[in-house]
């Protein structure tokens, strides 16, 4: 007769990545063990004096469950003495087997991937503020309750960041107002789709998210004093390299205006033509042509306006990353155990739309 539980292999156990390799990981440490035996060893008959003197002798099971509760209180307060091991990859799978129950879900992974801690690392903010953008687009109405509370609070700290570092606010206002349009567009039509939690909630998140707008549109860039070798100081040949480096058009347009001599450069026709040549097809440029007074094609306009038509390479410093073996995504820094012969073969770097896609049914 055939075991009907939701995993005939029994949970399995966690596993931590040593330089030896992998190991794995025990529930607990032998010094929060020994405190769990002291907790264990109460007597099972507690005497309590009241004013009357009488003595009142609690049974076996309530002790047990003061015991028990005492215990969960020295688990949640002691942090110091655990070693439980969060993993920060999750496997993904879209339908049940018979050693896993249910399926992968987008809001939960997105709880599991620790996106609060990638966002404090330069390589990987830019991912995540892409990958919060294409979700208050199409997608946050699927996250569950927790992933929505968790998706605002990630985005609490993004937006602290910007106001202390003042790093990328450009990007971070066009994820606020792809943010705000969606919301009132779901608080208006309220009983047509999905919103987890009370109407009330949502408006304070909305009100929130134009608090934020606000406060990004009054930020003040610090002028950062330095007696030292400045941008303006570099020759001219080195000024052209750093443009060349660039993958976004604004951001050449913005650093242009800097000074007169990094405008002159910022207008550069070939600048502007190995732009277009990076991002779009040669078969994309016949149909958006456009000349320029002297009959020479304008390739500044020519990016934004193929701009509006393709969408762009995306660059990023660091990436989520799926194993093809073991169909389990994970930052690449953390690893996952792996049962391939040769792990890197398998590996494939997700960009954030890619991410969407995994997990749509």
């Amino acid at each position: 007769m055939p075991f009907l539980g939701q995993d005939w292999r029994s949970p399995g156990w966690r596993w931590v990545k040593t330089e030896d390799g992998w190991k794995r990981c025990e529930p607990f440490s032998p010094a929060l063990e020994d405190r769990s035996n002291q907790l264990n060893d109460i007597s099972h008959a507690v005497i309590l004096t009241g004013d009357d003197e009488d003595e009142e002798i609690y049974g076996t099971e309530d002790c047990e469950f003061a015991a028990k509760k005492r215990k969960k209180d020295h688990f949640r307060n002691n942090t110091d003495s655990q070693c439980f091991y969060r993993e920060k990859w999750i496997y993904v799978h879209k339908e049940s087997t018979r050693e896993r129950h249910g399926y992968c879900t987008l809001g939960e992974a997105f709880n599991r991937l620790d996106f609060s801690s990638a966002i404090q690392d330069i390589r990987r903010f830019n991912y995540v503020v892409k990958l919060l953008q294409l979700i208050a687009k199409s997608q946050l109405t699927s996250l569950s309750g927790a992933a929505q509370k968790n998706y605002f609070n990630i985005l609490d700290k993004i937006v602290r960041k910007v106001m202390e570092d003042q790093y990328n606010p450009r990007l971070i206002k066009d994820l606020l107002q792809d943010l705000s349009s969606t919301l009132c567009i779901l608080i208006r039509g309220v009983g047509k789709s999905v919103l987890v939690g009370n109407i009330n909630i949502w408006i304070c998140r909305l009100e929130t998210i134009l608090l934020w707008q606000q406060q990004l549109k009054n930020l003040q860039m610090n002028k950062q004093v330095n007696n030292g070798l400045t941008l303006s100081d570099l020759p001219l040949h080195m000024l052209n390299n750093i443009l060349y480096r660039f993958s976004d058009g604004w951001d050449i347009i913005t650093l242009g205006q800097v000074t007169p001599t990094l405008y002159m450069l910022s207008e550069d026709r070939q600048l502007w033509k190995k732009l277009c040549q990076y991002h779009f097809a040669e078969k994309q440029f016949c149909r958006h042509l456009i000349p320029s007074e002297k009959g020479h094609i304008d390739w500044k306009l020519m990016y934004f306006a193929l701009q509006k038509y393709y969408p762009i390479k995306e660059q990023y410093g660091d990436t989520l990353h799926f194993c093809r073996h073991c169909s389990i995504l994970f930052w690449k820094d953390t690893g996952h155990p792996c049962t391939a012969s040769d792990p890197d073969t398998c590996l494939m770097p997700v960009s954030p739309q890619h991410f969407i896609d995994l997990f749509k049914f």
